[in-house]
């Protein structure tokens, strides 16, 4: 076996010896009849905070008095004996804890805290403050486990590296990678954008089949399906062009559709088999319409 592999098997091992573990730990609190609870409600999300008290010096802070709830993903853990320093991540961003123990609830540090793994999903409340260092922290007054996480994270400081295990499992990829999460975001500001756009132009946002009996408005080889009530070998569209015209046919003038194609053939970096499509049609438009719109839309998104 060369070395690699055996690095490989020896992974694979402490991967299943660590779900074990964690698996051992949910067992213990189901005997133990500790629910994982769902009355916990948070009132502000990490990048809320940063946005509202960064700006604050620590006096301040103190005398405001600001008691907080928030819940995410426990991504690191110091512990220091009677008091530790938890990152909570959740959907804005990431937020310090302090966690000490004769602030929580008599056996909650050393009887739950401390046996609980990183990637689990806490709810955390508590008084705003800062660290000596400046960094906005919550110390907390209440602590509990909303969710166990069986399987560990990736490594916090390289993070998912194997492009093919961040395609596959993206949700370890969003976990432990910024520019993912940013990205993903900013693909739904881009979609809500162009709707926003579109809608303010006169058009109308439309849904056209998706299963079709005659594959048209592109030359493609069609994924084929079949339809068993009406017993009808049916294709996935390629593209929305015909229906969309039925539409304009129809009397709406200016429709759009944002939705997905299926085109069976080759992948490359370039070509995906389905993609996210827009289509758009217009009466008594030309060409020099389209490129003002299209340059328009493009302005407007920048």
């Amino acid at each position: 076996m060369s070395e690699q592999n055996a690095q490989g098997a020896d992974e694979v091992v402490d991967l299943n010896n660590e779900m074990k573990a964690r698996r051992e730990k949910l067992a213990a609190l189901r005997e133990q009849g500790i629910p994982f609870p769902n009355d916990f409600r948070r009132d502000r999300t990490s990048d809320q905070l940063h946005a509202e008290f960064d700006a604050k010096e620590a006096e301040e802070l103190e005398a405001l008095n600001i008691e907080v709830s928030v819940a995410g993903r426990m991504m690191t853990r110091r512990i220091m004996g009677k008091a530790s320093f938890v990152t909570l991540q959740d959907v804005g961003g990431r937020i310090q804890l302090y966690v000490a123990r004769d602030d929580l609830p008599e056996g909650v540090y050393n009887e739950q805290f401390k046996k609980w793994d990183l990637g689990d999903i806490l709810g955390a409340k508590g008084k705003l403050f800062k660290t000596k260092t400046g960094e906005l922290s919550i110390h907390c007054t209440e602590l509990r486990l909303l969710t166990k996480a069986l399987r560990p994270l990736p490594d916090k400081f390289h993070g998912l590296q194997d492009q093919e295990a961040r395609y596959r499992q993206r949700y370890l990829d969003l976990i432990s990678n910024d520019e993912s999460r940013n990205t993903f975001k900013t693909r739904s500001k881009i979609l809500a954008g162009i709707r926003q756009f579109m809608v303010a132009r006169g058009f109308m946002e439309v849904e056209t089949p998706m299963m079709q009996v005659i594959p048209g408005g592109a030359s493609a080889r069609p994924f084929i399906t079949h339809h068993n009530a009406l017993d009808l070998d049916m294709y996935l569209r390629i593209a929305p062009e015909l229906y969309l015209k039925r539409l304009v046919v129809g009397g709406f003038e200016r429709v759009f559709e944002i939705n997905r194609n299926f085109r069976n053939e080759g992948i490359s970096v370039r070509h995906n088999p389905e993609f996210t499509m827009m289509e758009l049609y217009m009466a008594y438009a030309d060409y020099k319409d389209l490129i003002e719109l299209t340059e328009s839309l493009f302005r407007t998104l920048a």
